[in-house]
């Protein structure tokens, strides 16, 4: 233990004095690091926090950070017994750590899973009355500003993508990617066809991707609407057994009270 102590004191020393760049340690080593990054781990984050999270690539870099602290504190609680086992078991730990923000972050978006799909047919919606009006780069641009927090940066960037010169389809596939809610590749594939449409064609385009937006809010309906009728079955589900093991509880103390009565009054 007081190894553990005065180790953990320099290292807050050495770390505090910036004779320990953990984060240039970090930086350093981004693409190594990289590998480990969840593919989806961006989309929650923003799924999660929206606009606010600035540069998720700082979050990500602050659980390594975390993680590997921990770990090395570890090693420094076992430094006087170190084996094979207990390095395992520190590394464990500071893998627990790693994963525990999201695991955090996994759990919020199964919570609101259906609230978070919901919100790309809405803004679809939105966005196809701009594109009655204006073509579609720039009825995405204009849309940024009502679109739904989550969004906002991929849409950011899809735009400044689009007017750099990139016609391809690639900067919506990238947005598909980015927020894998339900439909996103597909509504994405139809909003790039959508923009590739002569003007002529744009009508009947628009038509069906008008067509596709409504299905879709229609399933988020119903889906919404199962998630809810589940959430109710399993609260009426919870009071049932809540009042039938407290009736039988009320029944078991009644016949235990019997058979003390009935035992004190034999005697």
């Amino acid at each position: 233990m007081e190894i553990f102590i005065v180790g953990a004191i320099i290292i807050f020393i050495l770390i505090y004095t910036n004779r320990i760049n953990t984060s240039k340690f970090v930086n350093d080593n981004k693409d190594i690091f990289d590998v480990f990054k969840e593919g989806d781990y961006e989309f929650l984050l923003y799924a999660k926090y929206g606009d606010r999270v600035v540069d998720p690539e700082s979050v990500y870099m602050k659980r390594i950070r975390n993680a590997a602290l921990v770990t090395v504190l570890l090693i420094f609680v076992f430094i006087s017994n170190l084996n094979f086992v207990n390095l395992i078991i520190a590394l464990i730990i500071g893998v627990v750590v790693f994963k525990m923000d999201y695991i955090s972050l996994r759990n919020y978006y199964k919570r609101h899973l259906n609230e978070v799909d919901s919100l790309l047919p809405y803004y679809l919606k939105g966005l196809e009355v701009l594109i009655q009006h204006y073509t579609v780069p720039v009825a995405l641009a204009r849309s940024i500003e009502d679109a739904p927090e989550v969004f906002k940066p991929g849409l950011k960037e899809l735009v400044a993508k689009i007017e750099a010169g990139d016609s391809s389809i690639d900067p919506y596939v990238e947005f598909a990617n980015r927020y894998p809610v339900k439909d996103s590749m597909r509504m994405m594939r139809l909003l790039y066809r959508l923009g590739l449409g002569e003007q002529e064609k744009k009508h009947k385009q628009l038509l069906s991707f008008s067509k596709s937006v409504s299905n879709l809010q229609e399933k988020s309906r119903e889906e919404k609407y199962k998630a809810r009728l589940w959430k109710m079955e399993n609260m009426t589900m919870k009071m049932l057994f809540c009042t039938g093991g407290f009736g039988l509880l009320l029944m078991l103390v009644a016949m235990i009270m019997m058979l003390v009565n009935s035992a004190g009054g034999a005697i």
